[in-house]
Order: C-alpha cells, then structure tokens, then sequence
C-alpha cells in the first residue's frame, strides 16, 4: 500500500472519530446563537462532554499520528494520555482499562497503536495490557463479553495483506505495519485471549 493510500486511511479513521462530537458542539452554538435559555443545562453539557472527548482524542492522535514528539519518551504522559482516550470509548457500565509496562520508549508508538486496535474490538468494556517482555512487545485485551468478530476476522485480512471494504476502520494495523517495515514481525493471536506480539 502506497504512502498516500496509508495517510488517507489515517485522516479518514480520524475525521470519523472526532466528527460526532464537532457536529454536538456546532449543535449546541446553534442553540445559543437562538438564544434560548431553557436548554442551557443542556447546552452546557454537550459542550462539556464533547469538549472533553475531542480534546482526548486529538492529544491521542498527535501521539499516535504524529511527527516525532517528546512526550512520546514520558511515560506518566503517555499513560495519562491513553487513560483520557480509552474513557471515550468506553463508558461507566462498561469502561475500558489499560495497564502499560514499559521501559524501551522505542515501542510506545507501538505500544499506543495496539492501544487503538484492540480497544477497536472491545464491545463492552474490558482491560488492555500493553508489557515489554525481553525483546518483545505483548499487548492483550480481555473481555467478559464477547469480542467483535468481524473486526477481529478484517485485522487477520490486513495482516494477510488483504483490505476490507471499510479500510479506513482499520488505519491502526495498517499504519502500525507501515511502521515495522520488515524490521519486526508482528503476530496476532487467538484462543483465549486475542492480543498481538511484535518481535
């Protein structure tokens, strides 16, 4: 897959998980610029939450998608980062942990795409581990709920070097392989747990 091919699948995975939020928060300006005091409980909440999600989001995604960032080398902000991003996802029934254990900072942009990937898959909470191990990377999400099959079967395709219809939902593993470029391997495994090993 060319380079361009890849940034349009990252822009493309981006736009759609910030553009909900954009579209409440022009919603509620809308409902201001009307002047219409009743709903202002209501308007300051969309503004709250959706200020919150993208202000997440984004700061996941410079780390994620970014040019080389300083923060990437300081784990307390990584970690803070990626906790701010999987709330966004989850919610309080059923919220989305990550525990990270890592010492190599050369894997957290790695470590940051398994985040996204496996919280991908997620359909009712659960708990992402992310841990160095020698010289690998393992990261392993768990679940009292079933897993999301489907997407679970397309990141299989991906690896394969197949792409489904939907590309753009999987920019993750894509941009995550672009990344390896030969250098590392990477497996997914399957069974009773479903994580993914870089070596």
């Amino acid at each position: 897959m060319s380079e361009n091919t890849i940034t349009e699948l990252v822009c493309t995975r981006m736009s759609h998980d910030i553009i909900g939020n954009i579209g409440a928060v022009a919603n509620a300006v809308e409902l201001l610029e009307e002047g219409d005091m009743d709903f202002i409980d209501d308007i300051k909440s969309i503004l709250k939450v959706s200020s919150k999600v993208l202000a997440a989001r984004l700061k996941f995604f410079r780390l994620t998608f970014g040019l080389s960032n300083s923060n990437l080398t300081d784990m307390p902000t990584v970690q803070k980062t990626v906790e701010e991003y999987v709330q966004t996802i989850g919610n309080s029934s059923y919220p989305i942990s990550v525990t990270m254990n890592i010492q190599n900072v050369s894997w957290t942009r790695y470590a940051l795409l398994l985040v996204m990937i496996l919280a991908d898959v997620l359909i009712k909470g659960g708990k992402i581990t992310v841990k160095e191990q020698g010289e690998e990377l393992l990261a392993q999400v768990y679940s009292e709920y079933p897993l999301a099959v489907e997407k679970i079967k397309n990141i299989g395709m991906v690896l394969s070097g197949s792409y489904p219809e939907n590309a753009a939902q999987y920019a993750p593993i894509v941009y995550l392989q672009n990344l390896l470029n030969n250098e590392k391997k990477i497996n997914m495994m399957t069974g009773e747990t479903f994580g993914f090993i870089i070596r």
